[in-house]
């Protein structure tokens, strides 16, 4: 992400261009100061000035400030009683594509059974448990509570790709929907990555496998295989729905703090969040403090996201050319051009 601008080292190379005619160099003269509005053009070989020589055609910048400037400019002042949010295609492209591809890594170990899960001992005490997570290995999961919750999900990740394209409708302007796709990506992609680093490094038993565990037993034989069973803590339903939902909230406060719109937001987000956090207990597949644990993880995550995006000084161009001609008055032609640039 960008530094802010208040922080910013100004890089600045001059570079100074002029010259004189040929009696200016005689007399050992030197040009006069930059003035702010050039002079007349220089006439042709018949005497009269060129009808196309123009001072556009000669000072070509399309920023007409830029023509009587060498400071950096702001660019875009940010409007009054609005929020702004920047963001770098480079660097947070890399956070994006680094979160997905070790996430990605992760599941692709996950899936090759390599990973053995953790057995649950015949002898284990199960009231040792968190009260509230002692009801999900007693219950009778619904078949169908996996497929609502994946349903809940596809509903919060579809929120996610729609959102920065009404977001560009209503503030017609594409580099709004752009930034704010951008920052959903990324609220994603690290919810993704730190979902999938959690459940190695933790490796807790699903309530589907205390109840299986259950089930065997009297069997001396049993013995649970499947990796995916011990990758219980935390939730990355929850996780991933609360973070699209704290991004979206977080949006909505900024770019419409008067309106309902935020608190519709608000309260949508947290419905949805809600359900798919119930659904994946009612499944067996989390206990409740792994859907508890994933929400904050998502949410927080979700809000830190655009926080951090957030612009609160004029926007300035990280590359500004300037130019100063010089007095044509005493045929003296040229000027000076600045390069600054801010890091």
């Amino acid at each position: 992400m960008r530094r802010p601008i208040s922080n910013a080292v100004p890089i600045v190379l001059g570079v100074a261009i002029a010259s004189t005619a040929a009696t200016a160099a005689a007399q050992g003269t030197s040009p006069a100061p930059a003035a702010p509005v050039p002079g007349p053009p220089a006439p042709g070989l018949d005497g009269k000035a060129p009808a196309t020589a123009t001072t556009e055609e000669v000072l070509p910048p399309k920023d007409a400030e830029r023509k009587v400037s060498l400071e950096p400019k702001a660019a875009v002042p940010r409007p009054e009683g609005r929020v702004t949010f920047d963001v770098d295609p480079v660097a947070d492209g890399a956070v994006v594509a680094v979160s997905l591809g070790f996430a990605g890594v992760l599941d692709l170990i996950n899936s090759t059974g390599e990973i053995r899960p953790q057995q649950i001992a015949p002898n284990f005490d199960r009231s040792k448990l968190i009260g509230i997570d002692r009801g999900a290995i007693s219950q009778t999961t619904d078949p169908n509570a996996s497929s609502y919750s994946n349903i809940g999900l596809f509903t919060a990740v579809s929120f996610a790709f729609v959102d920065p394209v009404i977001s560009g409708f209503r503030e017609s302007d594409v580099q709004t929907g752009l930034v704010d796709g951008i920052m959903y990506a990324e609220s994603m992609s690290l919810t993704f990555a730190m979902t999938n680093i959690v459940k190695m490094a933790v490796r807790r038993p699903r309530p589907q496998a205390y109840i299986d565990a259950e089930a065997h037993k009297n069997d001396p034989n049993y013995s649970n295989t499947a990796t995916d069973s011990a990758l219980s803590f935390f939730s990355g339903h929850a996780a991933e729905t609360a973070a699209v939902g704290a991004t979206a909230t977080y949006l909505a406060f900024a770019r419409s703090p008067h309106s309902v719109r935020p608190w519709i937001t608000l309260i949508v987000a947290t419905g949805l969040s809600t359900f798919v956090s119930i659904e994946r207990v009612r499944a067996g597949a989390h206990f409740p403090t792994d859907v508890i644990a994933g929400s904050i993880a998502g949410a927080g995550i979700g809000v830190i996201v655009p926080h951090l995006h957030q612009t609160s000084e004029i926007k300035q161009r990280r590359v500004w050319v300037g130019y100063a001609p010089v007095d044509r008055s005493e045929g003296a032609q040229g000027g000076t051009l600045q390069l600054s640039g801010f890091l």
